[in-house]
C-alpha cells in the first residue's frame, strides 16, 4: 500500500507532537487575600502606625531619591505612597498576584504604576530596577527559591534587594500560625538560612536585621564584571 506525502506529513507531526505540561494549580493565597482586599486597610489607625513606622526607619532602609524600585507584593498600596514620596523623582512599579489587591490599589490614583505579577512563575525580565522590595509579602511567596531567582533577575546588576518586616521572623511567624490556611504554613527563613538561600539564587547577602519589632535584610545582585584589557604586546621594536 502507497502512503501518500500527506499521510507523511501527518505521521510525522504526531510523533513530535509533545503534550503541553498541565498547568500548575491556582495558589489559594490568591482567593485569600481577594477575599479580604475590600476591608484590609479598615483599621486607620495601623496604617497610620505602619507609616509612621517606616518614617522612623527612612535611614535604615536606605532608599534614595532618584532610584526605580520595584514594589514586590503591595498589596492596597498601603506604602507605596511612601515610596513614591520617598524616591521621587525615580519610579515606582508596584505588583501583586491578587487582582482584588491591585483594584483597591488603583483607587488611590497614586503616581506609581500597579501591574500583576507573580513573582513565583514564569516572568518575562524586560526592564530592571534599581531596588527591589518586598514589604511584608515575602513568606507568602510559594516557592521562595523561585521568587529570589526571578527577583535576581528583576534587578540592575549592583541592584539591591530589600526584605522588610516591622516584626522579627519569630514572632511573624507564630502570628501566621495562628491564621487560617493557607498562610498558616506561611515562613519567613531564619537569619541562618538566608545566605545559602540567596546565595543560590545569585544575589548577596549585605545584611541582616532579626529582632524584635523588626525584620531587615539586604542584599545585591553582584555587578558585571569589568571588562578585561587586551594584553599588550610584550616586545617593542629596536
Amino acid at each position: 500500500m502507497r502512503m501518500s506525502v500527506t499521510d507523511c506529513g501527518l505521521r510525522a507531526q504526531a510523533r513530535n507532537h509533545r503534550r503541553a505540561p498541565a498547568p500548575p494549580p491556582p495558589d489559594p493565597r490568591v482567593a485569600f487575600f481577594d477575599q479580604r482586599a475590600p476591608t484590609w486597610d479598615d483599621d486607620a489607625d495601623d496604617v497610620r502606625r505602619t507609616l509612621a513606622r517606616l518614617a522612623e526607619l527612612r535611614g535604615r532602609i536606605g532608599l534614595v531619591p532618584g532610584q526605580d524600585v520595584l514594589e514586590v507584593g503591595c498589596g492596597t498600596g498601603r506604602i507605596t505612597g511612601w515610596l513614591v514620596e520617598t524616591v521621587r523623582p525615580g519610579r515606582v512599579v508596584a505588583v501583586d498576584f491578587s487582582p482584588a489587591m491591585l483594584a483597591q490599589a488603583a483607587v488611590r490614583r497614586l503616581a506609581a504604576e500597579f501591574r500583576w505579577l507573580d513573582v513565583c512563575g514564569e516572568i518575562a525580565a524586560a526592564e530592571q530596577f534599581a531596588v527591589a522590595l518586598c514589604f511584608h509579602a515575602f513568606p507568602h511567596f510559594r516557592d521562595q527559591p523561585r521568587a529570589l531567582r526571578n527577583l535576581r533577575r528583576l534587578l540592575r546588576p549592583g541592584g539591591q534587594l530589600i526584605i522588610l518586616h516591622l516584626a522579627g521572623s519569630a514572632e511573624l511567624n507564630h502570628f501566621h500560625s495562628q491564621l487560617a490556611a493557607p498562610v498558616c504554613h506561611d515562613l519567613l527563613p531564619a537569619a541562618a538560612a538566608w545566605p545559602a538561600l540567596l546565595g543560590r539564587a545569585g544575589l548577596e547577602l549585605v545584611s541582616l536585621v532579626d529582632t524584635e519589632g523588626l525584620f531587615l535584610l539586604k542584599a545585591v545582585s553582584p555587578p558585571t564584571p569589568a571588562r578585561r584589557e587586551a594584553p599588550r604586546a610584550a616586545a617593542a621594536r629596536e
